[in-house]
């Protein structure tokens, strides 16, 4: 590595690790706060979960199984089974607090063609949805990128993208859409409740940190775009008035298989697939649409005859109930503390996802069960705000989640537009066939290695070490990344003060 290559990785190291730095400090000023306690949480049969929804959650929306078009369920699940089938589903290495490890959840991304979606220090490479009437990208002899199969089933997430697209914008006026309410209603936004004075106060210095940052990187790169979300609270023109979610991460796991899920360590919620986080590096304040996909049960033990076993006894525990007069009240205490925790044990048994109020330990958290199906949105600033988990069942799980990635600097369009720019400073001699820089002046140098070290770090790295294992599948990103890499090497001669030298002089 040069040495201006040193100087600018060491200090993109140092900003993330500042970052990473006040997280901590948040993280374990809350902890010492918090004690041994736990934090109390809400589900559908607490009282109170409904007023907690509005009041603090009031970003989320559910959409029952039954609201999405007819056979539309059967050709995505369809689809999220193929790609399992099919091994496209793949554990990625990611690097969080200091440490590279694989996620829990396998997963693929799926949008639109030469995007990319970055998450914990990893970028994604997307097979491209196959949108109606689109053949798609050929190679050399004609063959398409996909097979039949895999266009098929990336044609189905399209789809259900079309769907979204079209839904979320009435939800996110009705916002806070509950299983008892019609789907037409609507609640009034209100704000959070709760949070106490210091975590207002780590939340606005939080934003100046970051508003700094996004500045510096500006300066730095002059990219114009921040390599985290902004915090903003004014929407960007488009996102008011059609949101069009442009990639989707598809995720699989089987808890089963997976024997060292954390216990949630706040609100004792149970097993988590997914810990506590934001999503990344989405356009501001722009929503996110999960669907929800639970596998049949595998008939391990004889759960169906035990339920129906405790059914006929609670019958017989009725009929003698009317027959005999004054049941003791200790019995019925007894009887709904039972049923309490046999619901209780229902919706552990479901995958849920848990919403918490970022930096706050005062607003009671909230768990929704989510059953096959089932579809939620996180809408307004509720990304920003709030954080969320995935909490495992007892059954594997597939999601299809939808979102609007930042594309200043997440497209291979983007990407060839800077290698571009730096090959503009290369002429050829015609007569001698020799190239040569047309500039030697700092600044021009310096505008190619800062693209030549994008170039290798952001995207060829990233691509041979992760992204190429979706070759066998789909050769979309094939002829690009060779391009690419060719370029890179002319950028790696014009860099060269002997090459560029002799070069100059002819």
């Amino acid at each position: 590595m040069k040495p201006r290559q040193r100087k600018q990785y060491f200090r993109n190291m140092k900003r993330s690790d500042d970052s990473e730095r006040e997280k901590r400090r948040k993280r374990w000023r809350l902890i010492q706060e918090l004690g041994e306690q736990r934090i109390p949480y809400l589900s559908p049969a607490d009282p109170g979960f409904q007023e907690l929804w509005d009041s603090s959650y009031a970003g989320l929306a559910l959409r029952q199984c039954s609201v999405l078009p007819d056979g539309l369920h059967e050709r995505v699940q369809s689809a999220l089974i193929t790609l399992q089938r099919r091994g496209c589903l793949l554990r990625d290495l990611v690097r969080v607090r200091d440490r590279d490890v694989f996620t829990a959840v396998s997963r693929a991304l799926v949008g639109q063609p030469g995007y990319t979606y970055r998450y914990l220090d990893t970028r994604l490479f997307a097979i491209p949805w196959h949108c109606e009437g689109e053949e798609g990208q050929k190679d050399e002899n004609g063959k398409p990128c996909c097979d039949s199969d895999l266009r098929d089933a990336c044609k189905a997430f399209w789809e259900l993208n079309q769907f979204f697209c079209s839904d979320v914008r009435p939800q996110t006026n009705a916002r806070g859409v509950k299983r008892s309410r019609s789907d037409t209603e609507n609640s009034e936004d209100t704000p959070g409740e709760g949070m106490c004075e210091e975590s207002v106060k780590d939340r606005l210095l939080e934003e100046k940190q970051e508003k700094e940052k996004k500045e510096e990187e500006e300066e730095d790169s002059s990219q114009g775009c921040s390599h985290s979300s902004p915090l903003s609270s004014t929407p960007p023109p488009n996102v008011g008035r059609l949101v069009q979610f442009n990639i989707t991460l598809i995720n699989y796991m089987d808890p089963t298989v997976m024997t060292q899920l954390k216990e949630e360590p706040y609100y004792g919620m149970g097993k988590m697939a997914v810990g506590w986080h934001h999503d990344e590096n989405l356009v501001p304040l722009s929503p996110v649409a999960v669907y929800s996909y639970s596998c049949p049960a595998e008939p391990k033990n004889e759960g169906v005859t035990e339920k129906d076993g405790q059914g006929q006894s609670k019958d017989k525990e009725k009929e003698t109930e009317t027959e005999g007069e004054g049941t003791c009240k200790e019995e019925l205490k007894e009887e709904r503390e039972g049923l309490e925790k046999e619901e209780v044990q229902k919706e552990k048994a479901c995958w849920r996802v848990g919403l918490k109020v970022a930096w706050d330990i005062h607003t009671p958290g909230l768990a929704l069960p989510l059953q096959s199906g089932d579809c939620y949105y996180m809408t307004d600033d509720l990304n920003r705000t709030h954080q969320h988990c995935v909490l495992a069942g007892d059954m594997a799980r597939f999601s299809s989640t939808h979102r609007v990635v930042q594309c200043c600097t997440r497209t291979l369009d983007y990407i060839q537009k800077r290698c571009s720019e730096a090959l503009e400073n290369l002429q050829t001699d015609p007569e001698k066939n020799t190239k040569s820089l047309k500039s030697l002046l700092p600044s021009t140098l310096q505008h190619t290695e800062d693209i030549h070290n994008e170039v290798e770090f952001e995207w060829l790295r990233q691509y041979w070490f992760q992204g190429r294992r979706y070759a066998r599948f789909c050769s979309w990103w094939n002829k690009p990344m060779e391009q690419m890499e060719k370029d890179w090497k002319e950028m790696e001669r014009m860099l060269n003060p002997y090459s560029a030298s002799v070069h100059r002089l002819g």
